[in-house]
């Protein structure tokens, strides 16, 4: 068990989504917090938020996380700030719309960037110093596209995939020293955030219909609130979850892809356009 409790985290991503929430929820439960962004403004909006409500310390820390040198330097100073820290959330993240074809290499690497390496470099700056502590626990952010792999989002399920390999051999290999740090992957399902609308379009997407189609179909998947996706990442924290599956549609598709590895897809997609059909005719 991670107690919350008298805890220090640092939390990525940390001015939107699900990122505000859970560092709003964490604090309200009595951990420090090291809030990272390269949102400044969102950031200091959330860290004004909780001092006004809680007790808790709170750092802020300008960050990008696609630059090595600037997660070491969040490291440092995240640290410094809180000597106990012995939670990282690697929550930080960014989407792409586009067929293979529609995005350009540079499109790619810029989420791999974030997404993935940005997940790698924060857990090998952390991960020193949370050996270092009675009880530690990580926390990566995949997705359910990190389970199944829709089209149209060959990078974004690959960034996640990636993480979710990443963050399970990780693990095995801190139980197999018997390591004092838990890990936990996440992988929400549709949560009400803005990372959609606020993706980058493959440098080759021409298509403002199919764009708009997207984001709209992304928006009736976005079932889950980000507290309540919030709640349940403490909650796995909380009982050294190794997978946390946020919102009953990521544990329905979860099942669907065990049950048919290889053709979940059109059986994903027939319940995504039921959905919206009942939502556009207001039956929902």
């Amino acid at each position: 068990m991670t107690t919350i409790r008298g805890s220090a985290a640092v939390v990525t991503g940390a001015a939107s989504g699900i990122g505000r929430a859970l560092a709003l929820a964490l604090a309200a439960r009595g951990c420090d917090l090291a809030l990272a962004d390269r949102d400044e403004a969102g950031l200091q909006a959330v860290a004004a938020e909780i001092k006004g409500a809680y007790r808790q310390k709170v750092s802020v820390h300008l960050v990008d996380v696609a630059e090595p040198r600037q997660i070491e330097d969040l490291a440092k100073a995240a640290i410094a700030s809180h000597p106990r820290l012995n939670i990282v959330v690697n929550n930080a993240g960014v989407a792409l719309l586009g067929r293979f074809h529609e995005i350009s290499q540079a499109d790619m690497e810029w989420l791999m960037a974030i997404n993935f390496w940005g997940v790698v470099h924060g857990t090998r700056a952390f991960l020193p110093h949370l050996k270092e502590q009675r009880e530690a626990h990580i926390v990566n952010l995949s997705s359910i596209f990190g389970i199944i792999a829709p089209p149209g989002q060959t990078a974004y399920a690959a960034s996640k995939f990636a993480v979710r390999g990443f963050s399970e051999s990780l693990r095995h290999e801190l139980e197999l020293t018997k390591s004092s740090v838990r890990l936990s992957v996440v992988h929400p399902g549709g949560v009400a955030t803005n990372v959609a609308n606020n993706s980058r379009d493959g440098a080759h997407m021409t298509d403002n219909l199919r764009r708009a189609e997207s984001l709209d179909r992304f928006k009736h998947m976005a079932i889950t609130a980000p507290d309540a996706a919030a709640v349940r990442i403490i909650q796995g924290i909380e009982r050294n979850e190794p997978r946390i599956l946020i919102g009953r549609d990521a544990r329905r598709m979860d099942l669907l892809q065990r049950l048919k590895p290889g053709t979940y897809w059109a059986s994903i997609a027939r319940s995504i356009d039921k959905l919206a059909g009942k939502i556009k005719g207001g039956d929902a």
